[in-house]
């Protein structure tokens, strides 16, 4: 559902976050939230800002960043502690608030709060861990060492899928680093965000150093760009906004990171367990409506088990309770939004005129209370050439396109025939296979007998080809996105 201008009567309203204060637009335009389990619940009306606004959050986020970098980084670690205290207590507000503003079911909006904790808890420790290196020096009474330094002002752009969990990883560690941060949240999930804030607030962050800027993606992130004093910009969303970003961030010299598209694919070899198999890729699939980036959108089958594992994977598929998130018993909640509902219903239409067939679903779901939301049946695809468009592009929903290979050789090709190269993964008891694969497979992220989705907050997130560039996120590459490395030397004789 599109946002819509209005004038200021709700009374759940919510403002923009600058140098300690929680303020309204300077144009006093707002933007209403919805449900989209329900469109007609209104959630709250948003600022929504423009350039003038961002302005302001980067006069107080460099006004702010001497002070805050001169923390010690355990100080600032007692603060992103105190922060993991209060989110804590919150926990299930917070995952009731993803839910109802972002639509997925309450147990994956509880395992998103609970990463959200990872995340603050790995960097908060992280404050009496932020190492450089002593060097043996080659002159005589001369120390050599290295040292971290803030990258300085940073932007964080996050989506609307994970709108605590990205915030999170992204913020917590640019915090312990000593940056300070303009964040803008996605337009269509800002309520988790504003949580966020309020708990960084409560948890005793001095005024200046997270600023929340609300509203168009377009024009806040652009700001963000173009000004010389954000040294860095950090984004998870589009491969197309995604490249842009970078190009236009690097034409201005700035350190630039970029999470973008992924086309995951699972492999499962005739020696696999085709029941543990199954499950998993019905979870990556269809597990948070397919709105993540990591979810299973390809599953390559070795031909002798096509059959029977396509057979098990279509029951579970058919056991899906497709509902209201908030309700426990729902195995799947709506897509996000209208455009979201819009693009992958003509996602699988063009997939259908391509010449795929439909196993199950392809079809939105109406009637009861279907017709208040955007629901759309849980979808898999067979027999569909690997040139089809549902073969090729991320479509963001519970899209699902099997495969047929040979053998491993022919599987790896159809897995590495994509433009994306976020997360993969592959079932077999033979470790032969399994090494094979994890040394021709094209993708970030490796799994063996596990699904696609997700990773550890200590160990590196981030794709190959379009799905990445720059650092990469989370463990201690994301600490090395949001600082410098300067080296010292020192002459004592």
């Amino acid at each position: 559902m599109g946002q819509k201008f209005f004038d200021m009567s709700s009374d759940k309203k919510f403002q923009n976050y600058i140098n300690g204060k929680w303020i309204s637009s300077i144009s006093g335009k707002e933007y209403e939230v919805f449900n989209p389990a329900n469109k007609s619940e209104l959630l709250g009306t948003v600022s929504f800002c423009s350039k003038k606004d961002v302005d302001l959050a980067i006069d107080a986020a460099s006004s702010s960043l001497h002070s805050w970098s001169n923390f010690t980084a355990p100080e600032r670690g007692e603060i992103l502690f105190e922060a993991l205290r209060i989110m804590d207590s919150r926990k299930l507000d917070l995952a009731e608030t993803i839910t109802l503003e972002e639509g997925k079911v309450l147990a994956d909006s509880e395992a998103e709060v609970k990463r959200s904790m990872n995340i603050i808890q790995f960097s908060a420790g992280e404050g009496r861990r932020l190492l450089g290196n002593i060097k043996q020096s080659e002159i005589k009474n001369n120390v050599a060492y290295t040292m971290r330094k803030p990258l300085g002002v940073v932007g964080i752009i996050t989506p609307w899928n994970f709108p605590l969990a990205i915030p999170a990883w992204k913020i917590a560690p640019a915090l312990i680093c000593g940056n300070t941060v303009i964040f803008k949240p996605a337009i269509s999930t800002p309520l988790s965000a504003i949580k966020l804030v309020e708990i960084f607030e409560e948890a005793g962050l001095p005024p200046g150093v997270i600023n929340l800027v609300t509203g168009s993606g377009s024009e806040i992130g652009q700001s963000l760009v173009e000004d010389n004093r954000v040294q860095g910009i950090s984004f998870t969303g589009s491969t197309e906004i995604g490249t842009k970003i970078y190009s236009d961030g690097a034409s201005k010299l700035k350190k630039v990171q970029c999470e973008m598209g992924g086309k995951n694919a699972v492999i499962v070899l005739k020696d696999a367990d085709i029941e543990k198999a199954a499950k998993d890729v019905v979870v990556g699939a269809f597990g948070s409506t397919g709105q993540r980036c990591t979810a299973t959108s390809r599953v390559i089958i070795e031909q002798e088990i096509y059959d029977e594992f396509m057979d098990k994977v279509l029951i579970l598929t058919e056991d899906l309770k497709v509902g209201n998130g908030i309700d426990p018993d729902t195995d799947m909640g709506p897509l996000s939004s209208l455009d979201q509902l819009e693009k992958v219903t003509e996602y699988i239409g063009l997939g259908v005129e391509q010449g795929g067939k439909i196993l199950i679903g392809g079809n939105r779901l109406e009637g009861k209370t279907f017709d208040d939301g955007f629901y759309v049946e849980p979808t898999i695809f067979t027999d569909v050439d690997k040139e089809n468009i549902v073969a090729k592009e991320e479509i963001f929903g519970p899209v699902l396109v099997s495969f047929k290979a040979s053998d491993l050789s022919e599987a790896l090709d159809i897995a590495n025939d994509v433009e994306f190269g976020l997360s993969s993964s592959i079932y077999t008891k033979d470790i032969k296979e399994a090494y094979k694969y994890i040394n021709n497979v094209d993708t970030g992220m490796v799994h063996v007998n596990s699904p696609t989705l997700g990773g550890e907050v200590h160990l590196p997130f981030g794709g190959l080809k379009s799905s990445g560039v720059g650092h990469r996120e989370q463990g201690e590459e994301g600490f090395n996105f949001f600082s410098e490395i300067i080296s010292v030397y020192i002459d004592h004789s």
